[in-house]
Formats: structure tokens, sequence, C-alpha cells
């Protein structure tokens, strides 16, 4: 892949992330709702992330990070590694299970890389809904902190920014000869690098 063609689809990435982040800001002052981190942090989730697209850009953003860092993280995506992924168990998620640590990119309660961070990263936390053709709107209750059961839902489709993730995804295999699907979390991102 050429630099101007990864740069393009980087800025694709860039600008879809920033309307995500205005419309959960937006969503979120409705309510309202602040996440000022909480005892359920979504920090310390166990999140897989599944597109080439945002793995490449996380990392894009980790190798701008000077070298003492980028060792400290590396050091925390190790043992992150090796408490939530034991050897005897299954990578495909189906025994793993979340051990509520820290995201190895996070220092004292900050990410390090929060320019970069995925989408899930971004989206988390604010009840939500997906529409897949056909079927009936999936609907999803957020985050314990923001105590939602007792609010009346205020509309956050999440389904047009996977579409338009998908198209960037399919814009980004076709330039870097990527193929397969992954489910990574952010620790084996960072030590497949």
């Amino acid at each position: 892949m050429t630099e101007i063609n990864k740069n393009t689809i980087f800025e694709s990435l860039a600008l879809l992330y920033n309307t995500m982040d205005k419309t959960w800001d937006m969503v979120a002052h409705k309510y309202p709702f602040k996440c000022n981190g909480c005892e359920d942090n979504c920090c310390k989730s166990l999140f897989f992330h599944h597109t080439h697209i945002e793995k490449a850009y996380f990392l894009h953003g980790f190798n701008q990070l000077d070298q003492d860092k980028k060792e400290i993280i590396l050091t925390k995506a190790n043992i992150y590694y090796k408490k939530t992924f034991p050897q005897d168990s299954k990578i495909n998620g189906s025994k793993i299970k979340s051990l509520k640590l820290y995201c190895p990119a996070n220092e004292d309660g900050l990410c390090l890389l929060y320019v970069f961070r995925p989408m899930i990263c971004r989206l988390h936390g604010l009840p939500h809904e997906l529409c897949k053709p056909g079927f009936k709107p999936f609907l999803s209750s957020g985050c314990n902190a923001g105590q939602f059961d007792d609010k009346p839902y205020i509309k956050f489709d999440r389904t047009p920014f996977y579409q338009q993730m998908a198209q960037i995804e399919i814009a980004f295999r076709n330039h870097s000869n990527k193929d397969g699907k992954i489910k990574q979390s952010i620790a084996q991102m960072l030590l497949s690098q």
C-alpha cells in the first residue's frame, strides 16, 4: 500500500471517529451522562476488535509514541495477554473471561492512545440500537454507571457507523492485500505487530 493511499484511508477513519465522538457526546449530553470512570470501567473490559483498518490505525498511533512509552505498553500487553489468554484456553473467546484488567494503553486512568482508540472504545456506555435489514432493531441497555434503566431511551443508532466502517475496511483491505477475519484485544494487536 502506498503511503498516500494509507493516509487517505486513515483520514477517512479519523473523520468517521470524529462523527462517532460528536454523536456520542450529543446523546450523552441529552441523558445527561458523563463518563468519569467507575468500578465497571470500560478500560477494564475485554473488547475484541474486528477490523484490519482499526488495528493499523491504532498501531500507527502507538508507533508515534516515544520508545520508553512503547516499552511500558508492550510490557503491560504481555502481562495482560498471559493472564487473559492462558495457554490451555481457547483463543476464539469461548472460554476467555474478562479479568477486569486495565487495557495496556491505559496509564493512570487515561488512554495514551485516545485519539487512535478503536470504535468500541468510543461508542461504549450509552444505550443504543443496531438495525439489520429484515430484523427488529437490537437494543442494548448501556453501562451500569449511567443508570439508564430509569431513563427514557434516547435514539442512538450505531448502524450507520458500522456501515461506514465496513466501507473503510473494504478500501483498506483492497489497498493493503489484507484478508481474513481478525478478532483481537488491544494486547493481541500490540503483540502481533
